[in-house]
């Protein structure tokens, strides 16, 4: 927003951003969105760029169509950056959790105890080496691997993409979130590869973030791109000319999430071998440390 911009021009401005970033932090093109909400691509472009003096109903369509709520498009000045978490828990809380919630934040509950250690979890843009270099962790510390979103399709019967198209972005989410919370309940240390757009749901991302040791594996825009490619999987970019653009948008409105990771691997221009080395690297003090901590086997890495 500029300085000379009106109250209503700097909102719009605003509102075109959020719905940007809310946009990439899902991995959808304007095309994708355009076609799940039912709004015109060139509408949805003015939207994003501050042109769009939206109805509240065709706003509520975007929402829905990215699987957000409505009022996370509307800019607002957030307390913190963990409002989105306790927002969402509000969200699902029965009355007696938002009784308890109430006498906590008043200073009347007891200090919450740090949550069991439940493994290593990768974060990252699809392409990052999640899944390739969780395997090789996985198999040289001992532990169970884990690939979140294939564990989602065990457990529906569905692809991720058949689970988007019945459900909708806001339905896998749920799923997504019900998948991790049986994970955890198996008390199993497990290396895990999460999908790249976990980081956009709060509630799900807190809990990577308090039970396991996240590490974001961070690589080029190119190389993301090339790997997804020699991977035969571009969604949700498939047959957009702006491909890249949508990329980096992506990863540029993840980038403040992924940062909160544990540690960071930068697996720019290694070879696998050569970024499993780093990663072991990484991690070998983690599990020293766990290992006092906790009790756990000592793993020789």
């Amino acid at each position: 927003m500029t300085e000379t911009s009106d109250p209503e021009t700097g909102f719009l401005e605003q509102l075109g951003q959020r719905v940007r970033t809310m946009r990439a932090l899902r991995g959808m093109s304007r095309k994708v969105l355009a076609k799940v909400s039912g709004i015109s691509e060139r509408y949805i472009a003015q939207l994003e760029a501050g042109r769009g003096n939206v109805s509240i109903v065709l706003l509520r369509r975007v929402s829905h169509a990215m699987g957000a709520h409505l009022e996370d498009l509307i800019p607002t000045a957030e307390p913190s950056p963990d409002w989105a978490v306790i927002r969402d828990l509000l969200r699902k809380a029965t009355p007696a959790q938002i009784t308890q919630a109430k006498d906590v934040l008043a200073g009347h509950g007891a200090s919450s105890q740090r949550a069991s250690f439940a493994g290593i979890a990768l974060i990252g843009l699809r392409g990052a080496g999640k899944s390739t270099l969780g395997k090789l962790l996985a198999k040289k510390i001992g532990w169970n691997f884990v690939e979140l979103n294939k564990e989602i399709e065990t457990q529906n019967g569905l692809s991720v993409a058949e689970i988007i198209a019945l459900y909708g972005q806001e339905g896998f989410r749920r799923l997504e979130q019900a998948a991790l919370t049986q994970l955890l309940a198996s008390k199993e240390l497990t290396v895990l590869a999460t999908g790249g757009g976990i980081v956009s749901e709060p509630v799900t991302f807190d809990l990577i973030l308090s039970s396991f040791y996240t590490i974001w594996l961070k690589a080029e825009p190119e190389e993301h791109m090339a790997r997804v490619r020699k991977q035969g999987d571009l969604r949700p970019m498939a047959d957009d000319r702006s491909a890249m653009a949508e990329l980096r948008n992506i990863l540029s409105s993840r980038e403040p999430l992924y940062a909160r990771a544990s540690a960071v691997v930068d697996t720019a221009g290694l070879s696998v071998d050569a970024a499993a080395a780093r990663l072991i690297d990484t991690v070998r003090p983690v599990l020293q440390s766990e290992a006092r901590s906790f009790g756990l086997r000592s793993v020789a890495v």
